[in-house]
């Protein structure tokens, strides 16, 4: 029996809708990489970009546990000297909510060549109303 390889021309690729305000962030994060991935079809294979896309609705109601808002703490580093900045994920939700769970969503896939490729098909929106035909709904 010979492995069975897709090709490009054969990939469908869905429009998946999640709500945020539903689950907590590593929860939602896991989820939707899962499916940005492809890991949720027949025909996965990894070195291939098989995956879905993905809007995330309600991306400032997201739920943290424990005490995160106050806890998390996002660094960067200008590349200076004493150039490292701080921001809480208090301080993030505020101002990017998208930018949070772009990040968490970031990390939950793996960092190689297809990573940029898989991040350019989820699409995050802070509000309830967004402007993309969905074709399903991500449970």
């Amino acid at each position: 029996m010979k492995t069975f390889l897709p090709k490009v021309k054969e990939i469908k690729r869905s429009w998946y809708e999640v709500d945020a305000s539903k689950y907590t962030l590593g929860r939602l994060a896991t989820r939707v990489a899962t499916v940005l991935r492809g890991k949720h079809k027949v025909t996965f294979t990894p070195h291939m970009d098989v995956g879905d896309w993905v809007v995330v609705k309600n991306a400032a109601k997201v739920q943290f546990s424990g005490r995160k808002l106050a806890q998390k703490v996002y660094y960067r580093n200008t590349g200076y000297p004493g150039g490292i900045r701080t921001k809480t994920l208090a301080e993030r939700m505020e101002k990017e909510p998208e930018g949070v769970i772009r990040d968490a969503v970031r990390n939950m896939l793996d960092a190689n060549r297809l990573r940029k490729d898989i991040l350019r098909r989820l699409k995050v929106v802070p509000g309830d109303k967004h402007e993309f035909q969905v074709d399903k709904e991500l449970k």
